[in-house]
């Protein structure tokens, strides 16, 4: 009989959606004849004597899921997200240069170092990529600093407090969508297929609103009704990363898809995979098969 490791952490189990979807992955992985052990990071040795590990806590080069990635992969074992994804995925202009070297649409993108901040050099990127802009902190997750700027002196006002956190800032084109797509890949095939409706008070798919987090909507959509552009495209932006299990969020405004970014080991638990019950299956089955 093999070993599932599941890494999780309180965060992870605070939330019932995510404690529902973590019961359901550990069914089906005992239907399918493996034990299954939930790690926590106080039991991270555990680790060690497992077969292979599903990764299911917020995964950061700077925190622990990145050292249980590495301990995995130190011992052989087969480990989802593996390190390297998560290094990608967690610093954004590392993500974003590597989908631009192999030739995946995007909005118009720009990395800026401090050096770079002068009021020259910010009205060009109006004039280039127009208004508003969208400026992102190349750690941020879940939405967090990301901010839309409309004019130069806000573009200032924003910068400012992002360059103190990086020693670049990612500014792109802002582009127009009232939905964003997600597409699902494993191992480099199609996994699953959803919509995130953006809020009608934000821009983006999560937002804090007048003290209040907001979220998008959720819609496991069938592959048959994604525009296969989308999918290919989502294919192709997460083979630019790696082998692992990614979730693409692509715009398709006018039917001109773009990559907004890449996640590694992407959420499952707000009814993502609903059109996708093998979902899990599929995961599982690659973890014991690499």
């Amino acid at each position: 009989m093999s070993r599932l490791g599941i890494f999780v952490d309180r965060r992870t189990l605070a939330n019932a959606e995510q404690l529902t979807a973590l019961i359901r992955c550990r069914d089906t992985a005992e239907e399918m004849g493996h034990a299954v052990d939930f790690i926590f990071p106080v039991d991270i040795q555990k680790i060690r004597k497992t077969d292979a590990l599903f990764i299911r806590a917020r995964t950061d080069p700077m925190n622990v899921t990145y050292v249980a990635a590495k301990m995995a992969q130190f011992n052989g074992i087969p480990v989802i997200d593996d390190p390297m994804s998560i290094q990608v995925c967690g610093d954004k202009v590392n993500m974003y240069s590597r989908l631009l070297r192999k030739g995946i649409a995007l909005p118009k993108t720009a990395f800026l170092s401090k050096n770079d901040l002068t009021v020259e050099h910010v009205a060009t990127l109006f004039d280039r990529m127009g208004s508003p802009l969208v400026l992102k902190e190349p750690s941020t997750s879940f939405s967090l600093r990301v901010e839309r700027v409309q004019s130069v002196a806000e573009f200032f006002r924003v910068a400012r407090r992002f360059i103190r956190l990086s020693d670049w800032i990612i500014v792109q084109q802002f582009v127009e969508s009232r939905y964003d797509w997600r597409i699902g890949v494993l191992d480099g095939q199609f996994l699953y297929a959803c919509k995130y409706t953006i809020p009608t008070v934000t821009f983006k798919i999560q937002a804090s609103v007048n003290g209040h987090i907001v979220y998008c909507g959720v819609d496991s959509i069938p592959r048959a009704e994604v525009p296969p552009h989308v999918v290919r495209l989502g294919i192709k932006a997460a083979n630019a990363i790696g082998h692992g299990l990614y979730g693409v969020d692509i715009k398709n405004n006018n039917g001109d898809a773009c990559v907004i970014e890449v996640n590694d080991n992407p959420s499952l638990e707000s009814g993502e995979d609903q059109c996708y019950p093998d979902v899990y299956r599929k995961i599982i089955n690659h973890l014991f098969t690499k």
